[in-house]
């Protein structure tokens, strides 16, 4: 007797909140690393889910997929952070960026 295969719960919401990570890493970074530890979470309950029978689910390569991208949607995010915060610390601020800012448009004509 042949079982019948489900969708694995969510898996088709990991793969798309792994997307998501990694282009929501250009809004500062928030946004990248919320989806992206969101993927995170609901990936490895998908994991455990399929691991416990795995004849009975569909939709694990996009669980490893979303997991992959939301790594690196989060690694990105991470960075973007990490450099936004030196850049703060660097120039003394948002007026320190925005006096650099203007320097930069009298200087080169813009």
């Amino acid at each position: 007797m042949e079982i019948e295969r489900q969708q694995l719960p969510n898996s088709t919401l990991i793969l798309i909140f792994g997307i998501l990570s990694i282009i929501g890493c250009c809004c500062y970074g928030l946004v990248g690393l919320i989806f992206g530890v969101i993927t995170l979470v609901l990936a490895k309950k998908a994991s455990d889910t399929y691991a416990e029978n795995p004849e009975m689910y569909n939709g694990y390569q996009n669980v490893k997929s979303g997991k992959i991208l939301a790594i690196i949607g989060v690694s990105l995010s991470v960075i973007y952070i990490v450099i936004l915060i030196v850049g703060l610390i660097m120039y003394g601020g948002i007026e320190g960026i925005q006096e650099l800012q203007k320097e930069m448009m009298e200087q080169y004509g813009g």
